[in-house]
């Protein structure tokens, strides 16, 4: 399964070119999948279709699907009420009624990654692309299973459930009661969910598309994205610059803005693989105006982005670990060493990362960011490295 997430700027125009791209790959001969996420029907709007709760035929091979996050909470609240109705019983609680039960924050997010993990993992389609919400939020959604698996295994380490038949033992030694069967047993539920969205988004036939506007604004937020994804170690197949002005316009009103787009687009093909749909004088609406646009369906994925470890031991005593951070700032750049994980915080992002097992035995050495990679330098522990005969 090919899977293209799409993202940019909000008002970028992400949607439309979401649901561009998919009409796109099912033209090219692939069943094709697109997920909105947007709580108003944006994507039925640009589709000609109205998309929901259930997957609607939008065009030959193309599927359109809009989970309902409302539906999905009431569903999974009500199992876990049955799940603990001996316990709510014992405390005399009173049971809510679906009907009665609205979303909480973050109950949108959950259903979208369960809805990603489910149609990636579907036999029915060879093409899934997501239309995921505007760029910080996207970036925070990507994140949220690793993050949410780290503190799974900080909080409720696995290992710790060796001691099941020992902790009615503990408690009453200890005084205080000890995690119940069904927290670990609904933990490791959830790990197993979680990992199952985090392996479709760290796939190798996973790449992100970004969604931009030509000008200033839309040069920043794209930097931005970028340096987010590449801290994630997610790939950027291609750049659609959107709503490009024609070149030959009569109007000579648009010479301005038209120049600008040029030199944006000269300085944006310098680091991406851009490709560009124009501004059709109007919002588009159908398949007609979708396939107008031109943009590129499935593309051959980029090489996997890698953090390789290079030994200098030879020659500097030093092993570097390279970590590329495209469009990163030296002043926005901090490293912390816990333990054996290294907290990278890279502008307004932050991700905490296992060193390999190799850099477990050093110390950090220094780092330098140089062309948009940072070099971090590590040098043998003596009371860890092996010693030479």
């Amino acid at each position: 399964m090919r899977t293209i997430l799409i993202t940019g700027p909000g008002g970028s125009g992400r949607t439309t070119l979401a649901a561009a791209t998919a009409l796109a790959a099912a033209a090219g001969g692939t069943r094709t999948l697109v997920l909105g996420t947007d709580r108003t029907d944006t994507l039925g709007a640009a589709l000609g279709v109205r998309t929901g709760p259930a997957p609607v035929q939008a065009a030959p091979r193309l599927t359109a699907w809009r989970p309902d996050a409302a539906q999905d909470f009431r569903r999974d609240l009500t199992a876990l009420q049955e799940r603990a109705s001996t316990a709510l019983d014992l405390l005399g609680a009173s049971r809510l009624d679906p009907e009665e039960l609205t979303p909480l924050p973050g109950a949108g997010e959950l259903a979208l990654l369960r809805a990603l993990r489910d149609a990636a993992l579907s036999e029915k389609y060879d093409t899934l692309v997501v239309d995921l919400p505007p760029a910080p939020q996207a970036l925070a959604l990507l994140a949220l299973p690793e993050e949410l698996r780290r503190y799974l295994r900080r909080l409720l380490p696995a290992e710790r459930q060796a001691a099941r038949a020992l902790r009615p033992v503990l408690g009453r030694l200890a005084g205080v009661p000890m995690p119940a069967e069904w927290l670990y047993e609904t933990a490791g539920r959830w790990d197993l969910e979680l990992a199952a969205v985090e392996a479709v988004v760290a796939d190798r036939d996973t790449v992100v598309r970004l969604v931009a506007e030509p000008g200033p604004a839309g040069a920043e937020a794209l930097r931005t994205a970028a340096l987010g994804l590449a801290l994630r170690g997610l790939r950027t197949d291609v750049v659609i610059a959107n709503r490009v002005l024609p070149e030959a316009s009569p109007d000579t009103w648009l010479a301005g803005p038209v120049a600008q787009q040029r030199k944006t687009l000269e300085d944006w093909r310098e680091s991406y693989d851009v490709r560009t749909a124009p501004h059709l004088g109007h919002d588009p609406r159908g398949t007609d105006d979708l396939t107008a646009l031109t943009v590129p369906g499935v593309q051959p994925a980029p090489p996997a982005a890698d953090w390789p470890v290079t030994d200098r031991l030879a020659d500097d005593g030093v092993l570097v670990w390279q970590i590329p951070l495209p469009g990163a700032i030296r002043e926005e750049l901090d490293l912390v060493r816990r333990g054996d994980e290294l907290v990278v915080t890279a502008g307004r992002f932050r991700r905490i990362v296992p060193l390999p097992s190799a850099l477990r035995r050093c110390t950090v050495d220094g780092a330098a960011l140089h062309e948009g990679e940072l070099r971090i330098r590590f040098v043998p522990d003596p009371g860890l490295w092996p010693r030479n005969p």
